[in-house]
């Protein structure tokens, strides 16, 4: 059908006395059917509209009519209406205003038909675009000229109320069936499809905005009309589609253009998520298009279509990454699928492989794009590939991953060496991975580690290693082709020479054969002298700590010939150094050592205490002694030169061989003889044990020496058992065990005869009164314990300045020593600061210069207060000098407050004297004229102070400070004798 000839009317119809032929499309119409479908939750809800409208009554004919004839056919009908009205007013009427009446009525009644007939062609119009359209194959094809034909056609305007409405009409159907059902995705297309047809009808925004409203509202009754949760779901997706749409038709102006927050309670968080998931649906529909052999010219595409969509380019770029994860994932489950596949041959590691190269193509290609010089026009997040964080980060499949990592490490090695290139692809695949540098290193150190292993093996059967001049160069070139660590490498050697020797020990015994082996592989692998000691120290040392153990777990009568003979077997086959074999037996026994000594601290009292370390000399002469003699091959025969030389601790300083304690620590030879055997001193508890412990236990039985055994008997009576000089000796052997040197000894001993000395000197010294009887009391006692002078002279010393300071104490707290009387004990030699506290010695400054304010002299000397009484004191000038100004201060106004007190009792001594005070205070501290409620006593006072003969000095002095007018003052010393002889004498008679 040729729709151009529906539109405008061919020329023979222009003349206005021809009617024209009907030109309506409703004939054509019914031949092509459109169906407009809306939006909906499944296809039952579809609803068809009908394919054509009809015309009827006046319509038909406005249809047939052009404008110009339309108004030629309206003015003949309502002329020929006046025509006939005057015609039948003339004859029925008779007259002529009866004629002219009826050519009114029916003129008007022409003009209503004229005016319906022009009225029906907007509806006509209407109606005609609505078959046009509906006769179309594709409501796409209707152009803006079309429309503009029709209007022309019937007279009408497009922005006439009717046919603009149907304009609406069509937009909004278009709309609808554009936008796909609630359960699929939009393909991408829509908003152009909506953009383009709303160019073509030329609807303005706010028009097609209300059709989108409308079509909204459509779809949110549909909403409120289903009754399940799944088809609400569906309506919810179908009107977030609508709003994404929409805003991709009208972008920006959409905020006012569409109020959906307004209309349907639509937030504006609620907008975005709309716009946001379907801007991401579409995007990802887009990527399923990209593969591994993505171009320059996708990245493109995917970039306009991201902002087509108006997605973010974060959104773009986590989704283009999820996208390559995607990718690179399919290639990591099919070499897995192969790596574990139970059927699995060698040319399926190949495979593997195969489909990590291409993981690796690809994250190349992505990096090479990234670099690209027109990066910046690509898709978002074109860069390396990283499965960090995503579905293999943790866990098993971060265990699969290791797998993969390990299989290509595998296959890089297989050559028996590793290229460069594949050094760097290892690198990549780990990044690609999202492996730490740790994990990787652990699995390319252990592959690579058997690889090592596997061609060292080879080298040294075939004798290649052997017939190398520079084993060390061999070595290294090996490592330097398998880019392994030489440290690494060395560790491998240290192992390998661990496994020979723990073989070649099997029987406990390392013989000459077996040592030439272990050299022979020590040279060919280059093993240092520390490592091959280390190595023998710790398998052939666990050997010998067997023996060792077992040995002193025999105890004190177990150690016989058989223990003795393994033992010297065992540190002579094992080929262990008397160094090695000493420090290993020393471990054993130090352990022993110590259980002997927590028994001892676990003792109910000192005495059990001594008793377990009895036990414990007793261990160290029979078991351990004979243990260190036999790792050195030494004989047990001793002779008296060793007795003497052996087990006994000497001391070095004469001065402390007068402690009779100490001196039977050293024997003499008989005694020696028949203490048999000393123990050894080579193994102690010197690194085990703090020093304060060691000497603690030392002195423990030092006093077990010296009290002597004791022992309960019935009726709670104890007798006690005097130990003889042999005791002595073991004191000696326990001072090598503990690990104490010569002075340790020294003081330990001095301190236990200083506390006995010190004990008996405090009863001599009670009172302490030191007289003649009493120190040759003490000099008995000095040499009694074999105290050096020099020492109990200090004890004596501290007894009696304890003593001494105790009762210099009191005397300052009872107030009976002054200043002159420590200036006396200074120069007596008394240490004052080590007998009177600080506080006393503070305390004692305060009363001495109270006793100075109030001494009635009314002398003050700044040089004796300020500098000597705080030098003899020892104390601070500084705060002496505050202390002194305070006490002045309070001392001033008591004393004048004293004075007038000894007015009032007529007592002019206490009066002068407290006015001298008043003047001492004030040369500490001047102060102002002094305020009295009742003048008069003031007068009184300056009175019986003048009568006192002062000097004048202190009169003008106490003048001012009593507030005393010069002329007061005046008539006052005038009227002396006479005041005195009258009112002073009368008051003060007594």
């Amino acid at each position: 059908m040729n729709h151009s000839s529906t539109l405008k009317p061919s020329s023979q119809y222009h003349h206005p006395s021809l009617i024209p032929l009907p030109l309506s499309l409703s004939s054509s119409s019914k031949r092509h059917r459109f169906r407009v479908s809306f939006p909906r939750c499944s296809s039952s809800s579809s609803v068809p509209l009908p394919l054509s409208k009809d015309l009827t009554g006046i319509e038909n004919v406005v249809d047939k009519l052009s404008p110009p004839l339309r108004l030629a056919t309206s003015a003949v009908v309502i002329a020929g209406a006046v025509a006939a009205g005057f015609s039948l007013g003339s004859k029925f009427g008779g007259s002529r205003n009866a004629a002219v009446g009826g050519a009114v009525a029916l003129g008007a009644a022409g003009g209503a038909a004229a005016y319906a007939l022009n009225a029906a062609a907007p509806q006509v119009a209407a109606v005609n675009l609505h078959n046009f359209v509906a006769a179309l194959d594709h409501p796409s094809m209707l152009k803006n000229e079309d429309i503009v034909g029709i209007a022309n056609r019937y007279g009408v305007k497009k922005e006439d109320e009717v046919f603009k409405a149907e304009i609406c009409d069509i937009y909004r159907e278009f709309v609808s069936s554009v936008l796909p059902p609630a359960g699929e995705d939009l393909k991408g297309d829509e908003a152009d499809r909506i953009i383009s047809f709303k160019n073509s009808l030329g609807i303005d925004d706010p028009d097609a905005a209300d059709m989108h409203i409308e079509v909204g509202r459509k779809i949110f009754r549909l909403r409120l009309e289903v009754g399940d949760r799944e088809a609400d779901i569906e309506q919810r997706r179908a009107f977030q589609k609508l709003i994404f749409v929409s805003y991709l038709v009208f972008g920006e102006a959409s905020s006012f253009l569409l109020p959906w927050k307004r209309i349907f309670q639509f937030t504006d968080s609620q907008v975005k998520v709309a716009i946001r998931d379907n801007a991401q649906r579409l995007y990802a529909s887009k990527l399923k298009s990209v593969g591994r052999d993505i171009d320059v010219e996708q990245l493109v595409t995917l970039r306009e279509a991201q902002r087509l969509y108006r997605l973010s380019d974060q959104l773009a770029e986590s989704l283009f990454k999820e996208h390559t994860v995607k990718l690179i994932a399919e290639n990591i489950s099919v070499a897995l699928d192969i790596l574990k596949s139970r059927t699995r041959v060698l040319p399926g590691v190949t495979q593997v492989v195969e489909e990590l190269d291409k993981i690796l193509a690809f994250n190349n290609l992505l990096t090479s794009l990234k670099n690209h010089a027109d990066v910046g026009h690509f898709a978002r997040g074109v860069g390396p590939v990283s499965l960090l964080g995503g579905q293999y980060d943790g866990g098993r499949r971060i265990g699969d991953l290791k797998l993969l990592y390990r299989a290509y490490v595998t296959d890089a090695l297989a050559g028996g060496r590793i290229e460069d290139n594949k050094l760097a692809a290892l690198t990549q695949l780990r990044n690609v991975f999202g492996m730490g540098k740790r994990e990787a290193e652990e699995i390319t150190i252990d592959v690579t580690s058997k690889v090592y292993r596997k061609h060292l093996s080879k080298a040294f059967s075939g004798g290649e290693l052997e017939k190398a001049g520079s084993k060390a160069a061999f070595l290294q070139n090996l490592c330097d082709e398998l880019h392994f660590d030489p440290q690494k490498a060395c560790k491998i050697h240290e192992e390998i020479y661990r496994q020979k020797l723990q073989h070649l020990m099997a029987d406990g015994e390392l013989s000459e054969a077996a040592a030439a082996a272990l050299l022979r592989l020590r040279v060919m692998l280059c093993i240092p002298q520390d490592t091959v000691e280390t190595a023998h120290s710790d398998i052939c040392g666990s050997l010998f700590g067997e023996v060792v153990m077992e040995a002193i777990a025999s105890g004190v009568d177990g150690y016989d010939a058989e223990i003795k003979k393994s033992v010297r077997k065992a540190a002579h086959g094992l080929q262990l150094t008397r160094e090695v074999a000493l420090s290993i037996a020393s471990k054993a026994v130090r352990k022993m050592f110590i259980t002997y000594i927590k028994r001892a601290r676990a003792a109910e009292n000192s005495m059990e205490s001594a008793k377990e370390l009895k036990k414990l000399i007793a261990f160290n002469t029979l078991v351990v002694t004979k243990l260190v003699k036999d790792i050195k091959g030494e004989s047990d025969d001793v002779s008296t030169e060793e007795l003497e030389n052996e087990g006994v601790t000497k001391t070095e300083d004469e001065e402390w061989d007068s402690l009779p304690t100490l001196r039977k620590t050293n024997p003499d030879k008989e005694l020696l003889k028949k203490m048999g055997k000393p123990g050894q001193t080579e193994i102690t508890l010197k690194d085990d044990l703090p020093k304060r412990d060691r000497t603690d236990l030392y002195q423990t039985y030092l006093l077990y020496c010296l009290n002597g055994d004791v022992t309960e008997i019935p009726f709670g009576f104890q007798i006690t058992k005097k130990k003889n000089d042999s005791e002595y000796i073991l004191l000696n052997q326990l001072g090598g065990i503990l690990g104490l040197s010569g002075k340790d000894i020294v003081d330990v001993h001095r301190s236990v005869a200083e506390k006995a000395f010190k004990q008996q000197a405090e009863v001599i010294l009670a009172d302490g009164q030191l007289t003649k009887a009493k120190v040759e009391q003490l000099n008995n006692l000095q040499k009694e314990v074999g105290l050096p002078e020099e020492y109990a002279h200090k004890v004596v010393k501290s007894i009696t300045t304890t003593k001494m300071a105790a009762a210099i104490e009191t005397a300052v707290t009872q107030g009976r020593l002054n200043i002159k009387q420590i200036r006396e004990l200074k120069e007596a030699g008394v240490d004052l600061n080590n007998m009177v506290s600080k506080n006393m010695r503070e305390l004692l400054f305060k009363k001495t210069v109270g006793d100075i304010f109030s001494s009635g002299t009314g002398e003050f000397d700044e040089e004796e207060v300020y500098e000597n009484i705080p030098s003899d004191l020892n104390i601070s000038t500084e705060k002496s000098r505050v202390v002194v100004q305070q006490l002045a201060q309070t001392r001033l106004s008591n004393s004048l407050i004293q004075a007038v007190a000894q007015l009032r009792q007529k007592n002019r001594s206490g009066v002068v004297s407290s006015l001298n005070d008043m003047l001492a205070c004030d040369k500490a501290i001047p102060s102002p004229p002094l305020s009295w409620e009742l003048p008069e006593e003031l007068a009184d006072l300056y009175t019986i102070f003048l009568k006192s003969n002062p000097t004048s000095q202190k009169l003008t002095r106490m003048q001012f400070l009593l507030g005393i007018h010069d002329s007061t003052a005046d008539a006052l010393r005038e009227m002396g004798d006479r005041l005195i002889n009258t009112a002073v004498e009368e008051e003060f008679a007594f």
